[in-house]
């Protein structure tokens, strides 16, 4: 099932249109927290955002510009601002669409679907995982934390990867190891060890002290 994530303060077009998705088996999330929007997108990961313009607190280009620095999912502008100067902005900013208010709401859907076909018929959905402020985007293999990009190493990634799929649980060594097998990089305990604490202290240069815990004689956690 496909999830669609609006980005819309007015509760009654918000509604309207999550109703109207749920008859094409779409799950919905309308935005709750104005303030923080990346927080709503980290946890429900949507395939598909639909965002207004005129938003409490920071406006729609704020968010699609935050949105494209960790990740590529297809936005689509919602907005009665239609004219030829914010369509180019929103294009500009990385919006994958433009539609303007009123609209009709079969008319939003079609176009909704066929984005989604677009997008997803061949390609496979990559999720951007988040902690403490943190995205780790598992399409392009980054790590983003205050708008810069931490460059990681293949077997960092992985790690990281493995870590933060299980955030809040002990990941062992022996199931960190198995993971940089996959890659057909033979790693030994010596290799994994070297292999965290040089990750550990990239994250701490770029702020993330102790994002990574050690659970002696386990394995480590992210939490």
């Amino acid at each position: 099932m496909y999830k669609l994530f609006v980005v819309e303060d007015d509760r009654g077009i918000a509604e309207a249109i999550k109703e109207q998705a749920q008859m094409w088996d779409l799950e919905v999330l309308c935005a709750q927290n104005f303030r923080n929007v990346m927080s709503d997108f980290a946890a429900f990961q949507p395939h598909l955002i639909l965002l207004d313009i005129a938003l409490p607190f920071f406006n729609g280009y704020h968010w699609c510009g935050e949105i494209r620095k960790i990740s590529n999912v297809p936005i689509i502008f919602i907005s009665s601002a239609s004219d030829n100067m914010n369509i180019v902005m929103a294009v500009n900013m990385g919006a994958d669409d433009f539609i303007a208010k009123p609209f009709d709401q079969s008319v939003l859907m079609a176009k909704v679907q066929a984005m989604l076909r677009r997008t997803y018929d061949f390609a496979a959905s990559l999720p951007v995982l988040e902690h403490r402020g943190a995205f780790l985007n598992t399409g392009e293999n980054t790590l983003t934390y205050e708008n810069e990009k931490i460059p990681l190493t293949k077997n960092e990634y992985r790690i990281l990867l493995a870590l933060m799929e299980n955030k809040g649980k002990i990941v062992s060594r022996e199931k960190l190891m198995e993971r940089l097998w996959e890659t057909d990089c033979f790693v030994d305990e010596n290799t994994l060890t070297v292999n965290v604490n040089r990750l550990r202290k990239k994250l701490g240069a770029a702020g993330l002290e102790g994002f990574i815990t050690t659970k002696f004689g386990v394995g480590y956690i992210v939490a």
